[in-house]
């Protein structure tokens, strides 16, 4: 079954979402919460109240506002919605990640500990008392330490704390492949930023594919503004009467891929989440694929 007509059946009935081998569903489409600071809770829930289902946010007060998601988030549940609608992700950032005067943890503390102390943090933070995913936020320098983190995420998960485990960051395949050997539990997820600097990932795209991770999508748009004025994707989005933006996000998906969006713009809100409402042909497919080679 070619790709695109597999992602749409993977989900069931509905083609917005997607299980991972952990048989977590998740929506194929994501907000994230990075860089806004003191307008986070109001613009997640405007965009959970737009449609959005998946949250994605960290533990790293730097670039993350946590305490505004879980505001957010708190605002809409009750109105028809239930934390168990929602698909929300955090991660575990390391103390090389964090401004020093703002780490959520005891940077002193032993690797694990800091994990478990991260993640409380988080659960205050987002004001639940469970994460559907919890993600490595990026492989550390030494392989030994990232085994030490992902031991303790691993922890959590079994423990029943957290549902998944995913990693971010992480451009060197072997770094990839070397988790996946000595984990107990594969991680489910990789989130990557999707640019040309890459290759797009291809390489690390397709070990996803042959293992089950799946592979999630960050400054999507941001990065490839070429990609977006392309002859053939300009065209591909006049007959759908789209925008340029909605069909490449609608081709990324269907190629099994979840993407992160992060608009402050209602109506590309809704832009994002309408992708669902149509569907490209694999030919047509495979010719948005040669523009990533």
């Amino acid at each position: 079954m070619p790709a695109a007509d597999r992602a749409l059946t993977d989900g069931g009935e509905d083609p917005g979402r997607i299980v991972s081998a952990r048989g977590v569903a998740m929506p194929r489409i994501l907000y994230g919460t990075a860089w806004k600071k003191e307008r986070t809770a109001a613009l997640v829930e405007l965009a959970l109240r737009s449609g959005f289902r998946g949250i994605d946010t960290a533990c790293q007060p730097k670039h993350y506002h946590e305490p505004g998601v879980g505001e957010g988030l708190a605002a809409v549940l009750g109105s028809g919605l239930t934390r168990a609608d929602i698909y929300l992700q955090t991660k575990f950032t390391a103390v090389a990640g964090q401004d020093p005067d703002t780490i959520p943890y005891d940077p002193k503390a032993s690797l694990g500990e800091q994990v478990r102390q991260s993640f409380q943090a988080s659960l205050t933070n987002l004001r639940t008392d469970y994460l559907d995913g919890l993600v490595l936020h990026s492989p550390y320098p030494e392989a030994t330490d990232t085994l030490e983190v992902w031991q303790a995420m691993e922890g959590l998960c079994e423990q029943g704390h957290v549902r998944q485990l995913g990693i971010s960051n992480c451009y060197d395949l072997r770094r990839l492949e070397t988790l996946c050997r000595q984990a107990r539990i594969k991680p489910a997820l990789l989130q990557n930023r999707f640019y040309a600097k890459t290759k797009y990932d291809r390489r690390l795209r397709a070990f996803c594919g042959n293992n089950g991770i799946l592979y999630q999508s960050f400054w999507t748009l941001t990065a490839n503004p070429e990609v977006l004025a392309q002859p053939s994707l300009v065209a591909l989005a006049a007959k759908y009467g789209r925008t340029p933006a909605q069909v490449f996000f609608r081709y990324l998906t269907q190629m099994d891929m979840v993407c992160l969006t992060g608009t402050t713009s209602q109506d590309h809100m809704s832009q994002d989440l309408a992708i669902f409402e149509f569907r490209l042909s694999p030919a047509e497919c495979e010719t948005l694929d040669a523009l990533l080679r």
